[in-house]
């Protein structure tokens, strides 16, 4: 499969990588010489150029690609890219090939044009990646359940949670995932990964043990689900409150989304913004005039002035600077003063777990979020594996729609004969609404045309699981 990608920077190159980890032919173009040379060493092809040429698109076998991801930091020139990609794909393929285009876009309009199908028809979009959007959705995820090490959602309401198990989950630890079924009330989480240390990471069967500080990834649907998930491997599940009190430092456009998330979500907010320009123009936006919001000109550094506001009162604080460093200033500050929940969106990767150990409760990594967004995107339609665990490396996905040739259509997820080395962590099918809905894949449930399976396995199983179900 051959997948182009325009925008060598953190994200383009980040998912280049983790492309070719999975064997997958791909091409690299940037019209940045320093990204170029830097994309070098990670045996795919670079060029240099413009992706808003149509000859750069011959030169990267456009005819032969399945995939054209625009990651740019333009959203105009992503766009282009993409309506421009999908013509010069049709004209090389006679029209016989398709081509799916995913674009990396940061303006909300580019966001709702999307939403309302208007973008797919005048610009060949198929897919809008929005790197804020998904890295707020993963962070008000992580912030519900203080003890989750990291949080995946998927789509239709399904996650993938990683946690360690502590020495008090004494329904799980020195016993098998088999026992443990039984002993857990209203049985066992499905297990999808286990890494311990000094061993490498697996798809556990029903007869592994599991041990203390073992590191576990669970699939799950809804977030209702996460506070039973801490309590059976041993941590304590504080409440989420229904109307969480949220104070969020910056009102930059991370701010502003940030805000309306958690109006969404019935929270009421309170935003500390030192510019008092900034301040000023969100007062007088649509978000700003809606009600469970008040709006602060100050320095979130100031003490006196979140003594003033009572920060300690707030369920959650969330700093959403443009530096880092001052982000996490700023939430170190609202611990300190009471805060039991503090969050990060993060520009600098390498920082994201070492703000944990100094106390922040959930922080997440804007390029990571992208680039497994984008993974997601490519997954969910062209069949094939690729990494999602963050902490158990040695396991892969491979997402697949069932179709009328694959040998367990019709059949239940007991008869499909699945080995123990892989597991099943979700079923989503359409309603009659033509929504997605995810479906635990209990042994009775049968599997129908159409509905999209997410299987975890070894990597060097993969050919084998290909080979018994023809996928």
């Amino acid at each position: 499969m051959r997948i182009i990608i325009g925008g060598g920077g953190r994200v383009g190159s980040g998912l280049a990588s983790a492309l070719r980890s999975e064997d997958k032919d791909v091409v690299l173009v940037d019209n940045d010489a320093m990204a170029v040379k830097n994309a070098q060493g990670m045996d795919i092809l670079v060029l240099h150029g413009d992706i808003t040429q149509r000859q750069k698109f011959i030169e990267a076998g456009i005819e032969s690609a399945e995939v054209y991801v625009a990651a740019t930091n333009s959203d105009e020139r992503n766009i282009l890219s993409c309506a421009l990609a999908k013509h010069v794909h049709a004209e090389q393929t006679k029209g016989k090939g398709k081509l799916m285009t995913v674009c990396r876009v940061r303006d909300p309009i580019f966001v709702e044009e999307h939403k309302s199908g208007k973008l797919a028809k005048w610009a060949g979009v198929d897919h809008v990646v929005h790197p804020v959007d998904g890295a707020i959705l993963r962070l008000i995820s992580g912030l519900r359940s203080s003890s989750l090490t990291e949080v995946i959602p998927f789509e239709a309401d399904a996650y993938i949670v990683e946690l360690d198990v502590r020495p008090e989950a004494g329904g799980v630890v020195h016993r098998t995932l088999r026992d443990s079924g039984a002993k857990v009330e209203g049985g066992m989480p499905l297990v999808v990964g286990l890494k311990r240390d000094g061993m490498p990471g697996k798809v556990p069967a029903a007869d592994d043990q599991i041990l203390p500080n073992d590191r576990v990834a669970i699939a799950t649907a809804g977030e209702a689900s996460f506070n039973r998930i801490l309590r059976i491997f041993g941590h304590e599940a504080i409440d989420f409150p229904d109307r969480p009190k949220v104070a969020i430092f910056g009102a930059g456009l991370i701010g502003v989304r940030l805000a309306k998330a958690w109006l969404d979500q019935n929270g009421t907010v309170t935003i500390v913004e030192k510019n008092l320009n900034k301040a000023n123009e969100l007062a007088g936006s649509d978000i700003g005039n809606r009600s469970g919001i008040e709006i602060i000109h100050g320095d979130h550094l100031d003490k006196d002035l979140l003594s003033e506001i009572e920060i300690g009162s707030h369920d959650i604080a969330i700093s959403a600077l443009d530096d880092d460093h001052a982000s996490i200033a700023a939430a170190l500050l609202a611990s300190d003063m009471g805060v039991e929940r503090t969050g990060l969106i993060m520009y600098d990767a390498d920082l994201v777990s070492v703000v944990r150990r100094m106390g922040i409760t959930f922080s997440v990594d804007r390029k990571r979020v992208a680039i497994d967004t984008i993974l997601s995107r490519i997954h969910s339609e062209l069949p094939g594996p690729y990494a999602v665990l963050s902490s158990v490396p040695d396991v892969i996905g491979i997402c697949l729609t069932i179709t009328s040739k694959v040998k367990f259509a019709g059949k239940t997820l007991a008869d499909a004969g699945l080995p123990d080395w892989c597991k099943v962590a979700f079923i989503q099918r359409k309603n009659i609404h033509d929504d997605w809905e995810t479906m635990r894949p209990s042994s009775s449930k049968t599997l129908l045309e159409d509905d999209r399976l997410t299987i975890f396995l070894p990597p060097d199983r993969l050919q084998d699981l290909q080979k018994r179900f023809k996928v």
